[in-house]
C-alpha cells in the first residue's frame, strides 16, 4: 500500500470515530502522558495544536500551563520545509493559517531554540511497534528531529497502530507512542 492509500485509510479511520469515542480515548492517552516520566521530567514541552480528528492536544498545552511548563508549538516554513517552535503564552498567541491549522504568530510568540526542548511529542496519522510514523507529507518533523537530542514520543488511539509502514532512509522513529492502554516501547 503507498503511503498516499496509507494517509487515506488513516483519516478515514479517525474521522469515523465518533465524539464520544474521540474525547474518551484522548483523555485516557493524556492521563498516560501526564503520568509519563519523560513528561514529568520536562520543562520545555514541543506540541502541535490539534485539529479535530487528532487527539486532543489543546488540553495537554492547558495542563502543562498548569505545571509551569514552556508549551512550545510549530509553525511551518513551507519554503524550506523547516518547522520553527515558539513558546506559546495563552491560545490568543496563535494565527489561522493554511488547512484551518492554527500556528503561533511569530510577530507575538518568542522562538525556541531545539536544544532547549526535553520533549518532542511527534505527531503522525500511523504508527509501526519500531516508532516509526507516517506523518501528513511534508517531511517537516524528519528534518527536525535529524540533530534533535532530547526524548521523544507520539500520542495515537490503538486504531493508528499498523503491521506495515512504508520507511524511508531519512525518517526517524520515536521512542515511545502513548495509547489508550499504555506506552508501546519502540527502542
Amino acid at each position: 500500500m503507498s503511503k498516499k492509500q496509507l494517509r487515506n485509510e488513516q483519516l478515514k479511520k479517525l474521522t469515523d470515530m465518533n465524539k464520544l469515542q474521540h474525547e474518551q480515548k484522548s483523555y485516557q492517552i493524556s492521563t498516560y502522558l501526564f503520568q509519563h516520566p519523560q513528561w514529568r521530567g520536562s520543562e520545555t514541552v514541543a506540541i502541535t495544536v490539534s485539529k479535530h480528528p487528532e487527539i486532543n492536544t489543546w488540553d495537554i498545552i492547558k495542563k502543562g500551563w498548569l505545571e509551569g511548563k514552556k508549551m512550545v508549538v510549530p509553525k511551518c516554513t513551507p519554503k524550506t520545509k523547516e518547522l520553527i517552535f515558539y513558546e506559546l503564552g495563552d491560545f490568543e498567541e496563535l494565527e489561522k493559517v493554511y488547512y484551518d491549522l492554527y500556528e503561533p504568530n511569530p510577530f507575538i510568540c518568542k522562538p525556541v531554540h531545539k536544544k532547549e526542548i526535553d520533549l518532542v511529542i511527534v505527531p503522525g496519522l500511523a504508527f509501526n511497534r519500531s516508532g516509526f510514523r507516517l506523518g501528513f507529507g511534508g517531511g517537516y518533523y524528519d528534518r527536525f528531529l535529524m540533530d534533535y537530542e532530547g526524548a521523544t514520543l507520539s500520542l495515537a488511539y490503538k486504531e493508528q497502530i499498523v503491521d506495515n509502514l512504508p520507511a524511508e532512509s531519512f525518517d526517524i522513529p520515536v521512542q515511545q507512542i502513548i495509547v489508550e492502554n499504555g506506552v508501546i516501547n519502540c527502542e
